[in-house]
């Protein structure tokens, strides 16, 4: 007896869903039945949501966030301090924007320098941040890779070649808010500690 399974057209939509990041193969199943059965649920509209966010946003040609238009919200926003944080990717300035501190200008670099996955320099925005560095006289940059390995090297190859030409520094690292040393490896406490301030 044939094996039963879904039509081609099911499957071809499990497969694309499959190709989501964090998306494993029952979820892709899950999100298509649903899509397709849920009174809820309106493909076409998503379809017609998504063919319009690929259309229209693009990255900005200034800082790499995300845009709409020839800049971004925040390299057209001229009350913005001059100072510049370097992040790796565009989905890191949100956070930053969120918490309501930090009023300046960012920098996306489209990634972190990984040699085991052949990220050289090259592959990614350094050379945009040097010239923006020159071009908009920016006083300090603030360095904010993550704090894994590959960050770490980023960060200390970025402040290499910005040595000499503004201030430089790099965001704390230490124990998030609400949460207790027992759940704190060594590293984090390190620097947690190599980070305090007076009060």
């Amino acid at each position: 007896m044939a094996r039963i399974d879904y039509p081609e057209a099911v499957g071809a939509l499990v497969e694309e869903l499959r190709r989501l990041p964090g998306v494993g193969p029952r979820s892709a199943e899950r999100i298509a039945i649903w899509l397709l059965q849920s009174p809820k649920a309106d493909p076409v509209g998503l379809a017609s949501i998504l063919a319009r966010a690929k259309a229209e946003v693009v990255s900005c040609p200034n800082c790499g966030f995300f845009a709409t238009a020839d800049r971004c919200a925040i390299c057209s926003d001229s009350a913005r301090e001059p100072i510049i944080c370097v992040v790796e990717q565009a989905t890191d300035v949100l956070p930053l924007e969120r918490s309501g501190v930090f009023k300046g200008r960012y920098h996306c670099l489209g990634g972190k320098l990984s040699p085991l996955d052949n990220v050289t320099p090259e592959d990614l925005r350094i050379g945009s941040l040097l010239r923006r560095i020159d071009a908009e006289e920016v006083p300090e940059v603030i360095l904010a890779p993550g704090s894994d390995v590959e960050g770490e090297a980023t960060a200390n190859y970025l402040a290499s070649l910005l040595r000499g030409k503004c201030h430089i520094t790099r965001i704390a690292q230490g124990l998030p808010a609400g949460g207790g040393l027992e759940h704190a490896d060594a590293l984090t406490l390190a620097r947690a500690l190599e980070g305090r301030r007076g009060l």
